[in-house]
């Protein structure tokens, strides 16, 4: 299960005081900063079974890595900007799954099974894209290990594009409300809002009237 905050970050400076706030220092893992370029393709049918279904179907590409994600059963955020959605998560090596993916990537699972059946013959479409600079470092409180991020760019669909601008953080091991504890800190700290709208609901956002057409 993926569990994150989400926060919305207003300006260039506010992010680049984050990476270097001295909180998230003191308790960074050695050589764990990174700074990379990030794009992915979110897939649909032309009448948005996964949609209807509440299921994501992502290909990203990582820097040099492509990876294939299935996220379903994502529970409407809280007040708190946090996220917990089940995910499975598939390397890839063929960079023409951007263009035509093959669902059976997931075929090892239950749920990507599941998948196959509810798509039957019916193909994919990209319904939009994210491209991203994306920087991150892990943190360790002693009890829990989490992924910091900040991300910059755009969702981008036919219909129009979208900001990103948000600081995510992701709980790897340990406790949940150390995570929270964290991320009501930082928000404190420098007036950060929860983040109402992951990436993916952005670009559901922007092709609500094609949905609808």
């Amino acid at each position: 299960m993926e569990v994150e905050l989400k926060y919305r970050i207003e300006n260039k400076r506010q992010m680049d005081l984050i990476w270097e706030d001295d909180f998230l220092r003191s308790m960074e893992e050695r050589d764990s900063r990174e700074s990379i370029y990030m794009k992915a393709a979110y897939f649909d049918t032309a009448d948005f079974i996964l949609r209807k279904n509440r299921i994501a179907f992502r290909i990203r590409k990582e820097g040099d890595k492509v990876m294939a994600t299935l996220k379903w059963r994502d529970r409407d955020v809280d007040v708190r900007g946090l996220y917990m959605r089940e995910e499975i998560n598939v390397p890839v090596k063929d960079e023409a799954c951007f263009l035509s993916p093959d669902p059976a990537i997931f075929k090892e699972s239950g749920e990507g099974r599941d998948l196959m059946e509810i798509l039957a013959d019916d193909p994919l479409r990209c319904i939009f894209e994210t491209h991203f600079y994306r920087k991150k470092l892990r943190i360790d409180s002693g009890e829990t290990i989490c992924e910091v991020s900040l991300d910059e760019g755009e969702v981008i669909a036919d219909a129009g594009r979208a900001l990103i601008s948000e600081l995510e953080i992701e709980l790897f091991s340990g406790k949940q409300d150390d995570l929270i504890r964290i991320g009501e800190r930082m928000a404190e700290k420098y007036d950060l809002k929860p983040e109402p709208l992951s990436k993916y609901a952005k670009g559901i956002n922007l092709t609500a009237g094609e949905e609808q057409a």
